[in-house]
């Protein structure tokens, strides 16, 4: 029993190794986010751009605003994690703490919906794409995949639909705005912005300034 076991083990994971191996390559056909909003949702708009046709604002303003550590990282921000868990058990109301690379694990593997078995599962994806892909995949893939408004997938359809514009031609503050409402994109807009979103932009713009010049940042995005 325990060999029969162990054989369906490897199969699932050598069965998610192949397939991470040919995302490193294509665009994933479809998440289960994207498929309950495409359900859910009149709206429903979905599309991938490269890496190198993405503005490097957009860049900078997401990892400023959600993972500043992306780049020297394994995955995981031991630090934030050991921090929320002392909060956790303080009764404290818990913030979000995942990186760009367990979001996207999340988004493109796994449910919304939070549980211990999401959690873990996201665990097992985050270390598999650490190894797999690369930062660089990571964050085109993130780009590509995270919803950016209702219904609305990816920096491209976002571009689209905020600013009338491709996502290459987005300039810093269009790419604070959209980075601005990435906690709730369901609820806020990126354009016009609300005077959350205006102060949010704000304060992103500043620590873009403030990573500028970090040279694993710098390689990565430029």
């Amino acid at each position: 029993m325990f060999r029969w076991l162990r054989r369906i083990i490897s199969f699932i994971v050598i069965a998610h190794i192949i397939y991470l191996l040919a995302l490193k390559f294509i665009f994933p056909p479809i998440t289960l986010t994207q498929l309950q909003a495409w359900t859910n949702q009149k709206e429903w708009n979905r599309k991938y751009v490269s890496y190198h046709d993405m503005s490097p604002h957009i860049k900078w303003a997401v990892i400023a605003s959600e993972d500043q550590k992306f780049a020297s990282h394994n995955g995981f921000d031991i630090p934030v994690i050991k921090k929320l868990w002392k909060e956790k058990n303080n009764n404290k109301k818990l913030r979000g703490g995942s990186t760009i690379s367990q979001q996207t694990a999340k988004n493109v593997f796994l449910w919304q919906k939070r549980s211990w078995i999401r959690k873990g599962l996201e665990v097992y994806f985050t270390i598999l794409i650490e190894w797999i892909w690369g930062k660089e995949r990571i964050l085109e893939i993130y780009l590509n995949s995270i919803e950016m408004g209702p219904g609305v997938f990816g920096i491209e359809a976002a571009s689209q639909k905020y600013f009338n514009k491709s996502a290459k031609n987005l300039n810093a503050q269009e790419a604070a705005q959209i980075a601005a409402i990435l906690p709730n994109p369901k609820v806020y807009r990126a354009a016009p912005p609300s005077p959350y979103i205006q102060k949010r932009s704000t304060w992103i713009l500043r620590q873009v300034k403030q990573l500028k010049g970090n040279p694993d940042l710098e390689k990565l995005i430029n």
